[in-house]
């Protein structure tokens, strides 16, 4: 027998032999190739807190309601993605939080939940952004909370404390990030700073344009410095925003990324951009389902205009993650699970919309009626009585963003009665995470990996 055919021969019927019967007789079994090469920037996107049952969910309801699947799911079914499972744990627990998680990212090592990019013993690991900067590069940030948050600052700076939003206000402006996104205005205004520091002045002597609303945004002013500053505090959830007519001049996620996209594209030595959809966490936080798949959605807009941009320019590289699971959402089997679901479309305002507006003189007819409106449930007396008995004092829920002691759990179980979705709990979990890459550098993904190798990966694929 010839030596070369056989040898080729069996390469070829090794390779059949790996792939399952499906694909083998598959006429659709045609992977798009990983590019290779160099990546000249890189977007990557966090939707903060995203459980799996979170990205299902929003999926379903973008089938079932809007009538198209969303665009990080089409990504896998187009194969146009590299994909993998993310352990997300921290230095100090399998269940992060989102400022050690975003130090795995930015500074390449697992730290203890609560700090950024800081050892044990007070070690400084430079943060990615930090040597994207230094390589040449321009680099932004855009998210839907403050931009001062434990997401976008573990890109971008050193801190002991993850709530010491004030100062890494005052980092970013030592730093000269080129793009700036998101709320907070409270870490900038003098008239809301403890120490009453015009941060907004600070950046403006650093020839920063200012940006304040939706309008600003559609004007801005091509290669400058950016720092757009949209509300106080976080900005509104999506389903707010689409419905209450206060909220119209805030941007979306989509809206902000695709400006931060523009600012920097041109740069001969490329540019590196993080964005956020930082309530995705929130909403899980609260057990809010309708806050959650519409903020969820929001942010597979913005996945939209990265893998457009990126699909266009060839030259970037799109990282699709979130930093840890949150609360676990997930559909439960019944008779009407999928009329239930489907019926979420009915709901005008988030729960932190609606639970905001019930006040203690209401009466049982006034929060049947009121949650009608915004729901469409229909609330038996038994429910509306142990609602109102949390705003009369006689019970309390507490809540990473429940300052106000809202009653999220108790009307999220009512809830679930009426649209099929559970919760395991109203806080972050150590679940595996989905990862999805785009573009060169892509084919570095593994298909396992620990948060911390996404730092290597991309120094890897930038080549720097």
């Amino acid at each position: 027998m010839d030596r070369r055919k056989f040898l080729k021969g069996s390469a070829l019927l090794s390779g059949v032999l790996t792939l399952s019967p499906f694909e083998l007789f598959s006429s659709k079994n045609k992977v798009t190739p990983n590019p290779l090469g160099k990546a000249k920037n890189i977007i990557f996107m966090v939707s903060d807190g995203m459980s799996l049952g979170t990205l299902s969910m929003a999926d379903l309801y973008s089938k079932n309601i809007l009538g198209k699947g969303s665009n990080w799911i089409n990504l896998y079914q187009e194969r146009k993605v590299s994909r993998a499972l993310m352990d997300t744990a921290s230095a100090s627990s399998i269940v992060t939080d989102s400022a050690a998680a975003s130090s795995a990212f930015g500074g390449g090592i697992r730290v203890k939940n609560g700090v950024l990019n800081m050892g044990a013993n007070g070690e400084k690991y430079l943060p990615i952004w930090q040597k994207f900067k230094k390589a040449g590069k321009k680099a932004g940030c855009v998210t839907t909370v403050t931009i001062t948050h434990a997401t976008p600052a573990g890109f971008c700076v050193n801190s002991a404390q993850r709530n010491a939003e004030p100062q890494i206000a005052e980092m970013y402006a030592d730093l000269e990030l080129d793009v700036v996104m998101g709320g907070g205005d409270e870490f900038f205004n003098p008239e809301k700073r403890e120490d009453k520091k015009d941060l907004y002045a600070v950046y403006r002597k650093k020839n920063y344009q200012i940006l304040k609303d939706r309008h600003a945004l559609n004007t801005i002013q091509q290669g400058v410095k950016t720092l757009g500053i949209f509300s106080t505090g976080a900005l509104p959830y999506s389903i707010d925003r689409s419905n209450l007519s206060e909220f119209k001049e805030t941007p979306t996620l989509a809206e902000m990324a695709r400006a931060a996209i523009n600012q920097m594209k041109d740069h001969q030595n490329g540019f590196v951009l993080q964005i956020e959809g930082g309530k995705v966490d929130w909403s899980a936080h609260a057990n809010d389902v309708a806050a959650l798949i519409h903020d969820q959605l929001a942010f597979d807009e913005a996945v939209k205009v990265a893998t457009d941009f990126a699909e266009k320019d060839g030259n970037t590289l799109v990282i699709i993650t979130t930093d840890h699971g949150n609360a676990n959402p997930g559909t439960i089997y019944g008779n009407d699970a999928t009329r239930n679901f489907n019926s979420i479309s009915d709901y005008r305002y988030t729960n932190e919309y609606l639970l905001n507006k019930i006040h203690k003189d209401y009466s049982v007819k006034d929060i049947t009626d009121w949650v009608y409106e915004g729901n469409k449930i229909a609330l038996q007396n038994d429910e509306a009585k142990q609602l109102l008995s949390f705003y009369n004092g006689l019970e309390k829920e507490e809540g990473l963003y429940n300052y106000k002691k809202l009653p999220f759990k108790l009307y999220s179980e009512i809830q679930k009665k009426h649209n099929a979705v559970g919760w395991i709990s109203m806080d972050h979990s150590g679940d595996y995470v989905e990862v999805a890459a785009y573009g060169p550098g892509s084919e570095l993904l593994q298909p396992f990996i620990k948060n911390t190798d996404l730092h290597d990966l991309m120094l890897k694929a930038s080549q720097i």
